[in-house]
């Protein structure tokens, strides 16, 4: 007969692996911050960023108070691209061409601040002014006169000098004289005119390869191409590695009434018919 009984010198090691020691919670609380930081970092370097219009320069398109979404990869990747301009990409990696009509950001060729303007000419384009026509290429960019523009008068919009001021229902407004212009290839868009001004008659010049001449819409209130690259005023004819994204949607929209420690002011603030409008 077979004997079943247990071997009394074999034992069964019972012996449970110890337990991994638990992560402390402030370590994880500071992984997970470096993650989102990280990711954070990447979206807004490479894909989208926020950005906010602080003039009236690119008046009727843009208003002071309006914050928009760029994309960042249309003109390619530079050092620009990256918070605070860290030097860690050489020259433009995978540049692309902007088009005219765009609305880009860039840095500014002195001072280094972001600067938003609309791309008249690239490369081999000749542009001049000719009593305030824009000449491109030497034939006049179609320029027709429509209805005038008002904005409402609130802390983030005055009256220039040339602009008149009316009654509207909902308070006093500004009234601008306004004209569409339409380039080669049918991208048509707004533009103020306040009258006769000596930057009216400019060029022609010609743009170089690699570069970009841009305007605001407000022509008569706008520091742009056509002026010599200046601190905290004209930027020449700009270099391409200088571009930081295309503008594309107006994602919020305050006339600048709102008060950090009156939350519903922050609503009453809102120009919510702005908000979605596409560039």
């Amino acid at each position: 007969m077979t004997d079943t009984t247990a071997d009394p010198t074999k034992q069964v090691d019972q012996t449970e692996p110890a337990p991994a020691k638990p992560e402390k919670k402030e370590d994880s609380f500071f992984v997970f911050l470096l993650k989102l930081a990280a990711i954070v970092i990447i979206f807004r370097s490479f894909f989208f960023s926020p950005f906010n219009i602080p003039s009236e320069s690119m008046l009727p398109q843009l208003e002071n108070g309006d914050y928009l979404i760029a994309s960042k990869w249309p003109y390619g990747f530079t050092k620009h691209s990256l918070p605070f301009s860290v030097p860690l990409i050489p020259g433009r990696v995978l540049a692309g061409q902007p088009e005219r009509g765009d609305i880009v950001i860039f840095k500014h060729p002195i001072d280094g601040t972001d600067y938003i303007k609309r791309v008249i000419g690239v490369p081999g384009d000749m542009i001049g002014m000719q009593d305030g026509q824009l000449v491109l290429n030497g034939q006049p960019v179609p320029k027709e006169r429509i209805d005038d523009f008002l904005i409402p008068l609130s802390p983030n919009t005055s009256c220039n000098v040339m602009a008149e001021t009316v009654e509207t229902p909902d308070g006093q407004a500004c009234r601008y004289v306004r004209f569409k212009e339409t380039l080669p290839g049918g991208k048509s868009y707004n533009v103020l005119d306040f009258g006769p001004s000596p930057q009216d008659g400019f060029g022609p010049v010609a743009v170089p390869e690699g570069k970009i001449f841009v305007m605001g819409d407000n022509r008569d209130n706008s520091q742009d191409s056509r002026f010599a690259a200046v601190a905290g005023g004209g930027v020449g004819i700009v270099d391409q590695d200088l571009l930081v994204g295309r503008a594309e949607v107006i994602m919020w929209s305050t006339d600048g009434s709102a008060e950090w420690l009156l939350p519903w002011t922050w609503f009453t603030a809102l120009r919510s018919e702005r908000v979605g409008n596409g560039l």
